[in-house]
């Protein structure tokens, strides 16, 4: 049995070896053409030392004849074993491209740090490099290793130990065999206060910006994810992120709606000059209403004109129909139905019903849903809105707040408990917003863009 043992070990650490040096030297074909092109003088260095020994090699032969009186045959097998000996030199240079420097260090280290396969061996490191558009960011390539991408994803912090680096994303080759790690050093740090620019303001149709990140200026695109739920706890920028994304909402020329239910205090005399405000239940269930009945007439237009959402519509018409944006600042003081009479839970229940529909139906019809809440438990947001709402945004957090909103302890554990206006995403994407003058953004004027 314990030979049987041994010639599967050995079996195995044989294939290992095999696959790792076939790993080896197409990764150093790759960065012969993609990364790191300066490693191209070597290989182009040894093919004109390579040249020069093969035309020369009659020389070599002429002085080993004379030394060793060689037979024929042997003079052959000597002419042959040169090219032999340069063709294998030219695989094991493209073998050590395709090495990182440190490699088995940072592979020793990931076998300390517990992340192994079933055969407890460590991922093999193909690839290490400086993103090209951002050197600040790096990339590490990784065998698979046999280990599926969630099981990465579930150790990210026993990798994040044994690379020293901050994990900014993690991702899959097309062929599978690689996982792709993109990394930060950890001494790079987000500022604290952020100023926005006019220059900020994407040209794309409805991409709003939302802050700067690690890995440069985040966005958000509208017409793809319909929805954000923004969340956080009290004083973590909430309403200041909502106004950013509002304010380039109006700026891209489409109708704003806004519910403050907070007395409209963080909305100056500007807003209400740019958007429909509305202050109470009744008026906002006479707003939702007529945002649903809208829903409903784009509907029967978009079927007319067989268009699928509402760019489609606005380009086979010659037609401008604008976007349609409902934000409200902390809607838990509008659906918390906790000690309601009779009468005003049927009025919640029917804001309600008509939030849901736009959140299940909207997206196609250009009406978009932006909502904050400090705690979006269940019983505030219901199970079919929040199941529609894509992008979540979570500011300052604790445990509990940050698995509400993030489904995840994220929050908790990566915003300082001081920070304001840091926020992280549903996709693990942290970032810094921007902080603006109201008055002094709307003073420039409307430039409306896209559709």
């Amino acid at each position: 049995m314990n030979n049987v043992n041994q010639n599967d070990r050995i079996r195995r650490e044989r294939n290992r070896l095999k696959k790792a040096a076939y790993l080896r030297f197409i990764t150093g074909v790759r960065q012969l053409s993609t990364i790191h092109r300066w490693k191209n003088v070597f290989v182009a260095i040894y093919l004109l030392v390579a040249a020069f020994a093969w035309a020369y090699r009659g020389k070599l032969l002429v002085g080993l004849d004379s030394a060793f009186s060689l037979l024929p045959i042997l003079t052959i097998a000597v002419d042959w074993l040169v090219a032999l000996f340069l063709l294998l030199g030219l695989l094991c240079l493209i073998s050590t491209i395709g090495t990182p420097l440190k490699a088995k260090v940072f592979q020793d280290r990931l076998i300390r740090a517990g992340f192994t396969n079933h055969s407890h061996e460590p991922p093999l490191l193909l690839a290490k490099y400086k993103h090209p558009k951002n050197p600040k960011l790096t990339i590490w390539e990784f065998d698979e290793n046999e280990t599926s991408l969630s099981i990465w994803e579930n150790k990210k912090d026993n990798i994040k130990g044994a690379l020293i680096d901050t994990i900014i994303n993690m991702k899959q080759s097309k062929n599978g065999r690689r996982i792709i790690l993109c990394t930060v050093s950890p001494r790079s740090m987000l500022p604290p206060l952020l100023r926005w620019q006019d220059k900020y303001l994407s040209k794309e149709s409805f991409e709003l910006v939302l802050g700067e990140s690690l890995i440069g200026r985040e966005t958000v695109n509208l017409a793809k994810i319909p929805h954000i739920l923004l969340g956080g706890s009290s004083g973590s920028g909430k309403s200041i992120l909502l106004k950013l994304l509002l304010m380039q909402c109006v700026e891209m020329g489409a109708e704003v709606y806004i519910a403050d239910f907070k007395g409209g205090v963080d909305f100056s005399a500007a807003w209400h000059k740019k958007c429909r405000m509305c202050f109470d239940e009744s008026d906002l269930l006479d707003l939702l209403t007529s945002l649903t009945d809208e829903l409903q007439r784009r509907k029967a237009a978009f079927r007319e004109a067989e268009c699928a959402n509402i760019d489609e519509y606005n380009t086979a018409t010659n037609t401008h129909l604008k976007r349609i944006i409902f934000a409200c600042d902390e809607i838990a003081e509008i659906l918390d139905k906790t000690g309601l009479s009779k009468e005003r839970k049927e009025l919640i229940s029917q804001i309600e019903s008509h939030l849901s529909v736009i959140a299940r139906q909207g997206r196609a019809f250009g009406i978009h849903l932006i909502i904050a809440t400090q705690r979006p438990s269940a019983d505030i947001l219901s199970g079919q809105i929040r199941s529609n709402i894509d992008f979540r945004i979570c500011g300052r957090a604790d445990n509990v707040l940050s698995q509400i909103i993030l489904d995840s302890t994220e929050a908790a554990e990566q915003i300082p408990k001081d920070a304001q206006g840091r926020f992280i995403t549903n996709t693990g994407l942290i970032f810094q917003s921007y902080l603006f003058d109201d008055n002094e953004v709307f003073s420039s004027g409307s430039r409306a863009i896209g559709g």
